[in-house]
């Protein structure tokens, strides 16, 4: 597909453009869906298109479309190029990009066991199994199963010689259980709320082992109805890695973007409390154990890759270093402006989009010295939150509460009894700053979300975040409803 990705660069340089990149996208997606025994849902599409973005007088345009004869790519440029020329009349400063070499190569996701080679029928039994074992859990009132297999074939080239080819395969797969008892709804989910989702072929669904952990989630969810509600206090809490995947992703992730920092991304879902003042300052994130990396090249990372969206090889770039914010998640555009190179983390939804600053794989890298059961065990008095339920936080990513499916207390170091209905709340600087033990390696997950939102119209991304379960101190809890 080179060629028609060559002509609507032709297409836009002849008609003005001082820069041009264009991607030509195909995405491929298979989702199963049961519900209490039954086939719910099996989605099967498959897109395909060409986005050209040009760079016009110090201004950004862009056109896509799904049609790929050569007439159409030429009309779509020069639709690019018009854009971005009645841009510059409004621009307030001129787009400067940073320097890279040009990109070159292909990169492919490692894969033991291809998801569009595995049997339909074989997915469907997977799923089912499992579906059938929570099922069998008296108490259990209805149940959800998914897997779901996405592969991106991306062709990407620039006016500045760059040219590449990438295949992205990702996979995931979820089981919950629901139990209803009067007003009370309770329910557990594994491997994590909505699924789990890595860059893998189908041995990581394999991996999950659906079936051996559906008789728990069943007996979890209906053991819930019967729990009490946490109390409400300020209490040492403990989260385990899927949980602390999501904290790391909203308190974390999201206000070290940069765009929202300059407020270019405010519409959808807010900006930031990191001006770059506080770069400057050394400010201080949180404990001097928490460190904060954005990885593109973690192996199996849902938000690993070759290259991103402009052509910028996948790296890792720390954000957050033994506390201290060093870093943020840029663009071409935007990392000149605090006199960096781009992070490498620009991504599209798709072809018809323009890409934004995305998170790749954020993760919060592991202390040596204890395990999560170790840290644990050590915590006389305390209440280990795990799988998230609901959230919300302020649009500058800086006060937030977070709840729970399940919560347990800790006493003498041991789990104990559930809670129900579980929150608890903070503000982001104190509540990293209270951080005093994370787990080690043996202790660490990479963690996918599936639907991290951002931009108007929204684009939704597959994203990655590395965790080993952490501690915090003196933490407001409570609950949700009694």
């Amino acid at each position: 597909m080179q060629p028609l990705l060559q002509r609507a660069l032709d297409t836009a340089a002849s008609l003005g453009a001082s820069f041009a990149d264009a991607r030509l996208v195909r995405r491929r997606e298979e989702t199963v869906t049961i519900r209490s025994g039954r086939i719910d849902g099996l989605t099967i599409s498959d897109r395909e298109g060409i986005g050209v973005r040009v760079l016009v007088d110090g201004a950004w345009g862009f056109a896509a479309t799904d049609r790929l004869a050569p007439a159409e790519i030429d009309r779509v440029a020069a639709l690019a190029v018009r854009i971005a020329r009645a841009s510059a009349r409004v621009q307030p400063f001129p787009v400067r990009l940073d320097d890279r070499p040009p990109a070159r190569g292909r990169w492919e996701t490692p894969c033991t066991v291809d998801p569009f080679t595995v049997p339909l029928e074989e997915r469907i039994a997977d799923l089912a199994a499992a579906d059938e074992a929570m099922r069998g859990v008296p108490g259990v009132a209805f149940t959800e199963s998914l897997s779901t297999a996405r592969r991106e074939w991306k062709e990407y080239a620039a006016t500045d010689g760059s040219a590449t080819s990438q295949v992205l395969t990702h996979t995931g797969a979820a089981i919950e259980a629901n139990a209803v008892a009067e007003d009370e709804h309770q329910r557990r989910s594994w491997p994590d709320a909505g699924g789990g989702y890595r860059s893998a072929g189908y041995e990581y669904v394999r991996g999950l082992d659906l079936l051996g952990n559906a008789e728990r989630v069943g007996t979890e969810a209906v053991e819930l109805l019967q729990a009490p509600p946490l109390p409400a206090g300020r209490r040492t809490i403990v989260l385990d890695p899927a949980q602390l995947a999501l904290q790391v992703h909203e308190s974390c992730g999201h206000p070290t973007e940069l765009d929202r920092v300059y407020g270019t991304e405010a519409s959808f879902a807010g900006t930031s409390f990191l001006t770059t003042d506080r770069l400057e300052q050394g400010f201080r994130y949180g404990s001097e154990i928490v460190t904060l990396v954005a990885d593109a090249t973690e192996a199996g990372g849902a938000g690993s890759f070759g290259w991103d969206d402009e052509g910028v090889a996948a790296q890792r770039v720390e954000l957050v270093r033994n506390g201290i914010l060093v870093g943020y998640q840029t663009s071409r555009e935007t990392a000149p402006r605090i006199g960096r190179g781009s992070s490498g983390g620009m991504r599209a939804d798709g072809h018809d989009r323009l890409p934004l600053i995305r998170m790749t794989n954020i993760n919060l890298q592991p202390v040596p010295g204890r395990s999560l059961e170790e840290i644990i065990a050590e915590t006389d008095d305390g209440i280990y939150f795990a799988t998230n339920r609901s959230w919300s936080i302020d649009d500058r990513r800086l006060s937030f509460q977070f709840a729970t499916e399940i919560a347990r207390e800790i006493r003498g170091g041991k789990l104990g009894r559930l809670y129900r209905n579980p929150t608890y709340a903070g503000h982001t600087p104190s509540f990293w700053a209270s951080c005093d033990a994370i787990g080690d390696a043996r202790s660490y997950v990479m963690n996918g979300l599936a639907n991290c939102g951002k931009g108007e119209p929204v684009q939704s991304m597959i994203v990655g975040h590395g965790a080993s379960g952490a501690r915090f101190r003196n933490v407001d809890v409570g609950v949700g409803r009694s």
